[in-house]
């Protein structure tokens, strides 16, 4: 009964090898690109033929492959951050050759949040926390900067100019002064004395 069983199986087997090397071989090549942009190519694509679970292979470094296989063999393409694809090869191949770009969509993992804290413990945050300088916002600037005794802080740190010691109304006098007429002809008070002395000399002369 056993070695029955052993030849059932061996004839099984037989069978199924027979069928899949009874189909025709195809030629397959092509290049492993990315979804996304087609220019973009995907390098180092690992490639498994999932029907005789033994066959692997992987594409170069510019994402070019070229192996040979049955018809209807399934091919998986995987690669690292990249969502497998699947590819069947075709019946009734034309010339027993087959290309075509494999396209691969690049995989987005969300990972979850994860935040480290630089505190061992609840008690030196809560220390750290409560130590904790609060920077002023612009509004507490501007009333720190107005302030009365910041003003005169300023005034009493900056540095004084020569020109701080004079006086404007001094200043303002002697520039008067400088532009003013000097000619006594011109002087209104010089015509009055001048005109009393004239006067005077006359009375002087009538008098005699």
């Amino acid at each position: 009964m056993k070695y029955l069983i052993g030849i059932l199986f061996l004839f099984i087997t037989a069978t199924a090898v027979a069928q899949t090397t009874d189909k025709p071989l195809v030629q397959f090549s092509g290049i492993t690109r990315n979804t996304d942009s087609v220019r973009v190519i995907v390098p180092y694509v690992n490639i498994t033929n999932v029907t005789t679970h033994k066959q692997v292979y992987i594409s170069n470094f510019e994402g070019y492959f070229s192996f040979v296989a049955h018809e209807q063999d399934t091919l998986r393409f995987s690669s690292v951050g990249y969502v497998p694809v699947t590819v069947v090869i075709p019946v009734h191949v034309t010339n027993q050759s087959l290309v075509m770009n494999v396209l691969l969509k690049p995989q987005i993992i969300n990972l979850p949040v994860f935040r480290v804290f630089p505190w061992a413990t609840t008690d030196e945050f809560r220390k750290d926390f409560l130590a904790m300088k609060i920077a002023d916002d612009d509004l507490e600037i501007a009333r720190k900067n107005l302030n009365p005794a910041s003003i005169h802080a300023a005034e009493a740190s900056a540095p004084h100019y020569g020109y701080e010691g004079i006086n404007v109304q001094e200043m303002h006098n002697s520039i008067v002064n400088s532009h003013s007429i000097t000619n006594p002809l011109l002087n209104p008070f010089a015509w009055g004395s001048l005109i009393r002395d004239i006067a005077a000399g006359d009375r002087s002369i009538g008098g005699k």
